[in-house]
Order: C-alpha cells, then sequence, then structure tokens
C-alpha cells in the first residue's frame, strides 16, 4: 500500500532580477520570540542500486489498519529562474518515518517487493515529469502558476495508476498481476533512462525534507 504524500508537492525556488527597492523606514524593535522549528523529515532518495529494506520502515503502525505495510513516497520539484533561464530539479523520496510495516521480524520478501514497486512507480512517474519539462516553455514572470498546473496533471496520473497497482495486484497478493506489473514497471523505467536523475552518492542518497 502507498500513501501519497502530497504536503508539500513540491519546493519552489525561484532567483528572478528585481529591481533594487527603497529601504523601508525603521520600524520599533519588536520582541523576539524564539521557537524549535519542525524536524524536517528524512528522505531516501530512489536509486537503481539501493533497494527498500523492512529498516527503512520506522514508522509505528496505525491500530486497526488491515494493512501489513504501508510506503509513503512523494515526487518533489525545485524549479526555478536564474536570468530567466528556466531550470528543474526532480527527485522521487521515500520517507522512512512515515512508513511502517507490521512485524517486521516476520514481514515476507514478496511484501518487501510489492512496496518497492510502488516506489520504482514513483521514480517512473518523476522521469515522466522530467521528460515533460523538457518540452515545455516557461514565462519566468509566470512561472509559479503555469508550473502548478504542470505538477497537478503530474501527480493526479501517478495517484491513479498507483491506486491501480494496488487494486489490480490486490495489495501484491494476486502473483500473476503482480508480475505483470513487475515486468511493465522495468520496462518502462528502461524505455525512460534518459531522464533518470545521477544515482545518488553515500552523502545525497539520504537527505532531509525541504
Amino acid at each position: 500500500m502507498l500513501d501519497l504524500l502530497l504536503s508539500p508537492l513540491f519546493v519552489l525556488r525561484t532567483w528572478l532580477l528585481l529591481p533594487a527597492l527603497a529601504p523601508a523606514p525603521a520600524a520599533a524593535p519588536r520582541p523576539v520570540v524564539m521557537s524549535a522549528p519542525d524536524p524536517k523529515p528524512e528522505l531516501l532518495a530512489w536509486s537503481a542500486t539501493r533497494r527498500l529494506t523492512w529498516a527503512d520502515f520506522k514508522a509505528r503502525p496505525m491500530t486497526g489498519d488491515p494493512l501489513h505495510a504501508l510506503t509513503t513516497a512523494n515526487i518533489g520539484a525545485q524549479i526555478g529562474c536564474q536570468d530567466y533561464v528556466f531550470s528543474a530539479k526532480v527527485q522521487a523520496t521515500f520517507t522512512p518515518t512515515e512508513s511502517w510495516v507490521k512485524a517486521p521480524h516476520t514481514a515476507s520478501e514478496a511484501l518487501l517487493h510489492h512496496e518497492q514497486i510502488h516506489f520504482d512507480l514513483t521514480e517512473v512517474h518523476a522521469r515522466l515529469l522530467r521528460q515533460k519539462l523538457t518540452t515545455l516553455k516557461f514565462n519566468c514572470d509566470q512561472l509559479q502558476p503555469a508550473f502548478n498546473n504542470v505538477m497537478k496533471v503530474a501527480i493526479s496520473n501517478w495517484q491513479r495508476e498507483q491506486q491501480r497497482y494496488d487494486g489490480e495486484t490486490n495489495h501484491g497478493l494476486n502473483l500473476v498481476k503482480q508480475k505483470a506489473w513487475d515486468d511493465q514497471i522495468q520496462q518502462r523505467l528502461t524505455t525512460l533512462q534518459a531522464y533518470a536523475a545521477p544515482e545518488p552518492t553515500a552523502a545525497t542518497a539520504t537527505s532531509t525534507g525541504q
């Protein structure tokens, strides 16, 4: 089962050259209240060589949930314009602290494989988004609304196919359907290899959320 992490869907970063503004009048000093920032979740970047293990599922299982495992994955995008030239970085990630498995010491390899394919399917849609972005030209003065529309379509397609995967495989219990999905996901990853992100290094494979 997959939990589609949709908040935030992406981080929007823009670098636009703006005219210098006159400094605002100095305001009266106000007391500063210090508060600890919310900790950012640990994220695992998708990797063709570093596969998920049950040790990556660190959250506490939801009481009463009939599912045996839950994968929380996300498609994140950092976009920007520098000197009015658009750039984007799209990444498929897994969130260990929001993913869980019941009784990991008895969880099966078949179930872990089913969860891995959820993550692989997320990478397929990340590559489709990277491919789409290479065909578009954005007006940097109106970057956010234009990119929001592209992202909404990409996320909707991703959600719909993740739900279809769980439905057709019965959460991995239908072995014939599971094998069919395994094969077609691998084929699509191969077809979209030109749009793969660089393989994460040991230093970048694990990061914190934006």
